[in-house]
């Protein structure tokens, strides 16, 4: 008998088993099931990815952008004709409800086609005879090897937000993605290979945190990009910085949902269970802290917990289910450890998902949905990042106290505010501490021709992922001073300092 497939890399346009034996296994969440191995990477097949980029970079930088838009475009149509194989890919290994994989591949894909659009993105500026006979132009250049770290709650759309962008600007990408779900980074890289994009230009490197620091300190890398917890960004934002390296780094989130007392509760609590408990909580801009503002606190949780009390958990391939199981036993098992603080902390459980069992799948990683009420700030269940699906309501006296509570929190990704009051709303997102705001709209994801990125500990450097801050990113500004003078005779030097005449 054989045993499980093992995932190997993907370099120089192929499979790519590498020079390291050691693996890691891969995981179907919903029946705990050992499914395939992945290849963790040695130093060797760091540097082996690194330099197919580098040489593919020389070539592909050169490529003229009604090529490269060819080979976007090419690889768009190949992503929307497999994006069922691509969802179902993600259910198998991340354990989200296909519908919710659906959506993850439709978001990434918006991306795509935002950098179809290459050619006008990269448009620099002409000024004609800014001196005498002198013209000043401006353009955009590739800035050369690129790196995206990503997490495991998104293996499809986060390595989207950044390699369409990077590669249509006319870099190499390599990218490392997580080793819990990896299948989907593989499908891309066969599909970038199908479009026609030359060998090297995407590579796909696995493995652990040896293999993030070799890429983020490797002298044949120019960008990198992370996205994960915070303690993680802090640290490839540091270390790829002492490097020369250019970088972005995304990090936690405790994102806040901000209900006034004349917002329609029976709206809010739908937006906060949906966006609480979708993909098991396990997303950068889910919802983990309820704001109730007073006196609406009791109306709301009940509401909430009706809703939450009719969620159905189960595989995610399986017709009806609204919540799949997590992604790791251990990562379950950290999560019901919240929820046990909670309660010794003095939060009220409203509604308890521990112990849920789910029949025919009893080996897998499934944790029910939590709420609690009367929850302070002083708790570990409002303090740290969870990641699962436990949903904190923290009530406040006024919109003044709940604005308070969102500066001092030290995160800032995202925050929603539910509201009639357009004067209100536009208080609130013009004072609130945090990159992305919702008014009425719980998981404010900006759409890929906007910049996605946080504030405060959720964000590392300052240029956002994807949009027009992703293409600033992956390029470098040049500017041309050139003058044309007609025949005459010379002048002789003029050692004074320029000046425009």
């Amino acid at each position: 008998m054989t045993g499980p497939e093992v995932i190997p890399h993907w370099i120089d346009g192929k499979r790519w088993d590498g020079a390291s034996s050691h693996t890691s296994p891969v995981f179907d969440p919903a029946t705990g099931e050992v499914t395939a191995e992945v290849r963790l990477a040695s130093t060797g097949d760091v540097d082996a990815a690194v330099a197919s980029a580098r040489s593919a970079f020389t070539a592909w930088r050169t490529t003229s952008l009604a090529r490269r838009s060819a080979v976007l475009f090419a690889f768009r149509e190949l992503l929307d004709r497999h994006r069922d194989e691509l969802a179902r890919s993600i259910v198998a290994q991340h354990g989200k409800v296909y519908a919710d994989a659906l959506g993850e591949v439709g978001r990434g894909l918006e991306v795509v086609e935002f950098a179809c659009g290459i050619p006008h993105l990269l448009k620099g500026s002409h000024s004609e005879q800014v001196s005498t006979d002198v013209d000043v132009f401006s353009l955009r250049q590739p800035v050369g090897v690129c790196v995206g770290v990503t997490p495991f709650n998104f293996p499809a759309m986060v390595p989207l937000w950044m390699c369409p962008v990077a590669i249509a600007c006319g870099n190499a990408f390599v990218l490392k993605p997580s080793e819990r779900d990896p299948a989907a980074s593989m499908l891309l890289a066969e599909l970038w290979a199908e479009a026609g994009l030359p060998d090297g230009v995407f590579s796909v490197v696995h493995g652990d945190r040896d293999a993030v620091d070799a890429l983020i300190t490797h002298p044949g890398v120019d960008a990198v990009s992370f996205v994960g917890s915070t303690p993680v960004a802090r640290h490839v934002y540091e270390t790829a910085a002492r490097s020369g390296i250019r970088v972005q780094a995304l990090g936690g989130a405790k994102n806040h949902m901000v209900v006034l007392p004349d917002a329609d509760l029976d709206q809010a609590a739908d937006a906060a269970v949906g966006a609480g408990y979708g993909s098991a909580g396990e997303r950068c801009m889910a919802v983990s802290v309820v704001v109730a503002v007073d006196p609406i606190g009791d109306e709301l949780v009940a509401r909430l917990r009706a809703r939450t009390e009719r969620l159905r958990v189960g595989p995610g391939l399986e017709p009806g289910v609204d919540m799949g199981p997590l992604v790791t036993a251990a990562h379950r098992d950290r999560v019901a450890g919240y929820v046990e603080a909670g309660l010794a902390e003095g939060a009220e459980l409203v509604v308890d998902g521990r112990g849920l069992r789910v029949p025919g799948h009893e080996g897998g990683f499934w944790l029910g949905p939590c709420l609690f009420d009367r929850v302070r700030p002083e708790m570990s269940i409002y303090r740290d990042e969870i990641f699962g699906p436990v949903l904190a309501v923290v009530r406040v006296s006024s919109a003044e106290d709940a604005l308070g509570l969102v500066a001092e929190n030290p995160y800032g990704n995202g925050v929603a505010v539910f509201t009639r009051d357009g004067g209100a709303a536009r208080r609130f997102t013009r004072e609130v501490e945090a990159g992305m705001v919702g008014v009425n709209v719980a998981i404010p994801v900006p759409m890929a021709y906007y910049s996605f990125g946080g504030w405060n500990d959720s964000m590392f450097g300052d240029t956002h992922v994807h949009g027009p801050e992703g293409v600033h990113f992956y390029t470098r500004g040049k500017v041309v001073t050139a003058r044309w003078p007609e025949a005459a005779t010379p002048a002789g030097p003029d050692l004074g300092f320029p000046t425009h005449t």
